[in-house]
């Protein structure tokens, strides 16, 4: 799919919804980027159609929500097959990320939560049953988003 063309209106509704999707209406954005509520709506679809908006996931605090283990292993798995590997390791209990790399050793990075740490070791034995070699692990403490800045943050200001 080739990419997109964006303008201000565009660029606007994507910095609101990423700053906030769950509370910006259509209203709260048409807003602020000077357009109707239904120029909001048709936007959006067309972002969405166009694959510039692939959905909407909530932030979750793992840890307050009972998965106080949350770890990315660092893997090395063969260039060409590399988008199979991420979406094998997708398919594994506890696993909610997979980061591919353009090249070098450390090319798969395999983002995963538990309860326990035999929960984590499970993750680690599926990816080793599935050809990754673990190069690292990375224990996370806490984890802080924040929107793409060029996406509109001058049309909203």
């Amino acid at each position: 799919m080739g990419s997109h063309q964006l303008d201000d209106v565009d660029r606007g509704i994507l910095h609101l919804l990423q700053e906030d999707a769950r509370n910006n209406s259509a209203a709260d954005i048409a807003e602020e980027v000077g357009v109707a509520p239904n120029t909001v709506r048709n936007r959006i679809e067309r972002l969405e159609d166009a694959g510039v908006i692939e959905g909407y996931h909530p932030h979750i605090n793992y840890e307050q929500a009972g998965y106080q283990l949350h770890v990315t292993f660092i893997c090395t798995v063969p260039i060409a097959e590399r988008q199979s590997f991420a979406a094998d390791a997708l398919e594994i209990d506890g696993v909610i990320r997979v980061v591919e790399a353009l090249s070098g050793k450390d090319n798969l990075a395999v983002e995963a939560v538990g309860e326990t740490t035999n929960d984590l070791t499970e993750v680690s034995t599926r990816l080793e049953s599935i050809g990754c070699d673990i190069t690292g692990e990375r224990f996370t403490r806490s984890t802080r988003v924040q929107p793409f800045d060029h996406f509109g943050v001058e049309v909203v200001e």
